[in-house]
C-alpha cells in the first residue's frame, strides 16, 4: 500500500499523540491498529518512545482474517471472547493506558456473511468488552480515533480511480480534514477546539427543554434531561484532568437525549456502515423514547438485529449537532466510515448514552441513569440524519421556542 512522505506520515503522529491521547511521560500506550497500517503504526510507536512512553502495545487487525474466520467458523466460536482477550483489555484499563485505535477497514468487509451471526458475535464481544468500555465512555482514561486509507475503503469512496490514485485523494482528504496539512495542526487544533467549547457553553447555559426537528422524510422531538451537559471537541479524564481529544476529526457538540422522551421519526441522510454491512435510506419511528417502526431499502436486515441487541439499542443514547459547513460535509463525499460521515451531519445514536453528559452521570448507578433518562445498552451506534434542509428549534422550560439551526447553519450567534 502507498504511504505519503514521511514528513506528513510523522506530523499525522504527532498530532495523534500530542492532541489525540494526549500522551504523558512515563504512560502506557496501546494501539488498536490494521496490519495494512503497520508502516505508520511503526512511526506512531516511535514517537512515543520518544515522547517518553512506558512501554508501546500493538493489538492487530486483519480485515481478511476477519472475514475468513466469519465465513468459516460458527457462531458458537464467534460469540466466544477469550478470557485472556478480556483480561488483556481491562489492564490497559486498570494501568490508566492511552488508548489509540487507529481505523481503516473495508466498508463491505463482512457483506453477504449472514446478519444474525455477524449481530450474535458483536453482541458477545459488547459483553465481555463492557468493563474496559466503561473507562472509554466515563472518560476514564485517555483515548482517541484516527484512521487511515486502505484501498478497499479508497475505492469504495473514489470508484472511478486507480487504487493509487484513490489512496492519495483518501489520503489528501484525511490530511485536510484533521488540519495535518497546516502549519501547526496542534495550534489549529487548540482554536478548533475552543471554537466548539463556546457553542458547548451556549447550550449548557440554554438548558433546553426539547429540540425539534424538521426535515424531510424527518419530523422529531426529543427531550433532554434535567442537568444535561453538552459537550464537544476536547475531553478530560474524569480524575488527573488530562485533556485528550476522544474523535479525529470532530466537528460536534452533543449530549444524551431523555431516554423515553423521544417520539417521530427521522430519516438517515447518509449510508451507515454496521459491522461491515452498509445500512441505507432508513427511517426509524419512536414512540416514548423507543423504536417502535423502522424500514430501509438497504441493510433492513442488519439494522433489524441492531436494534435487537437488546432493549437499549432501541431508544437513543446521543444526539450531536452539526453545521452543514463543516469541512467534511463541504467535501462533497461520502465516507462510509462513520468518525467521518458524522462528523459531517448532524447525527443521533442507538444504544448507550455517555454517563458523564449529566451531571454526576459518572458517579450514577445503572437504575440511577435510568431515572434520570439516561440509556443504558451494549450498543452505541451513531446515524446520520442531518443536511442543509434540516431545521431545529429548542424549547425553554417556560415554553419560549429558539431557533437552534435553519437549513443546517446555526441559527444562533456564539
Amino acid at each position: 500500500m502507498k504511504f505519503p512522505s514521511q514528513e506528513k506520515l510523522e506530523k499525522y503522529a504527532e498530532l495523534a499523540l500530542k492532541t489525540g491521547v494526549n500522551l504523558q511521560e512515563d504512560q502506557r500506550l496501546m494501539i488498536n491498529s490494521t496490519v495494512e497500517g503497520a508502516l505508520f503504526t511503526r512511526i506512531v510507536a516511535r514517537k512515543a518512545y520518544e515522547m517518553g512512553a512506558k512501554d508501546v502495545n500493538v493489538v492487530w487487525a486483519d480485515d481478511e482474517l476477519s472475514r475468513l474466520r466469519y465465513e468459516n467458523a460458527d457462531t458458537e466460536v464467534l460469540k466466544t471472547v477469550p478470557e485472556w482477550e478480556q483480561k488483556m483489555f481491562d489492564f490497559f484499563g486498570e494501568e490508566g493506558a492511552a488508548v489509540l485505535s487507529i481505523r481503516s477497514t473495508d466498508p463491505d468487509l463482512l457483506k453477504g456473511i449472514d446478519a444474525g451471526k455477524i449481530a450474535a458475535a458483536n453482541k458477545a464481544r459488547a459483553e465481555a468488552m463492557s468493563n474496559f468500555r466503561s473507562y472509554t465512555m466515563n472518560d476514564r482514561i485517555q483515548w482517541s480515533i484516527i484512521s487511515i486509507p486502505i484501498p478497499a475503503w479508497a475505492k469504495k469512496i473514489f470508484p472511478n480511480e486507480t487504487e493509487e490514485e484513490a489512496i492519495d485523494k483518501l489520503w489528501e482528504e484525511i490530511f485536510s480534514i484533521v488540519r495535518v496539512d497546516q502549519e501547526d495542526p496542534v495550534a489549529a487544533w487548540e482554536k478548533h477546539n475552543a471554537t466548539l467549547d463556546k457553542v458547548g457553553k451556549y447550550l449548557n447555559d440554554k438548558q433546553y427543554k426539547k429540540l425539534v426537528y424538521n426535515a424531510p422524510g424527518t419530523e422529531l422531538e426529543v427531550e433532554l434531561p434535567k442537568s444535561h451537559i453538552w459537550k464537544g471537541g476536547a475531553s478530560k479524564t474524569e480524575k488527573q484532568q488530562v485533556t485528550f481529544n476522544p474523535n479525529m476529526p470532530t466537528e460536534e457538540v452533543f449530549t444524551a437525549p431523555h431516554k423515553y422522551g423521544v417520539n417521530g421519526h427521522v430519516s438517515s441522510t447518509k449510508p451507515l456502515n454496521y459491522g461491515g454491512n452498509v445500512i441505507d435510506n432508513f427511517t426509524l419511528t419512536f414512540k416514548d423514547g423507543k423504536v417502535v417502526d423502522f424500514k430501509a431499502e438497504h441493510g433492513e436486515e442488519t439494522l433489524r438485529h441492531l436494534l435487537d441487541t437488546d432493549e437499549g439499542s432501541k431508544h437513543l443514547g446521543e444526539m450531536a449537532l452539526v453545521p452543514h459547513e463543516s469541512p467534511i460535509s463541504q467535501s462533497g463525499l461520502i465516507f462510509y466510515n462513520t468518525l467521518y460521515d458524522e462528523n459531517a451531519s448532524c447525527h443521533l445514536a442507538l444504544g448507550k448514552a455517555y454517563p458523564n453528559n449529566v451531571e454526576g452521570g459518572s458517579d450514577m448507578s445503572n437504575e440511577e441513569l435510568d431515572k434520570n433518562g439516561v440509556n443504558d445498552s451494549l450498543s452505541h451506534v451513531d446515524f446520520m440524519m442531518g443536511s442543509g434542509e434540516l431545521d431545529i428549534d429548542g424549547y425553554l422550560e417556560d415554553g419560549t421556542k429558539e431557533a437552534v439551526m435553519r437549513k443546517g447553519s446555526w441559527a444562533i450567534e456564539f
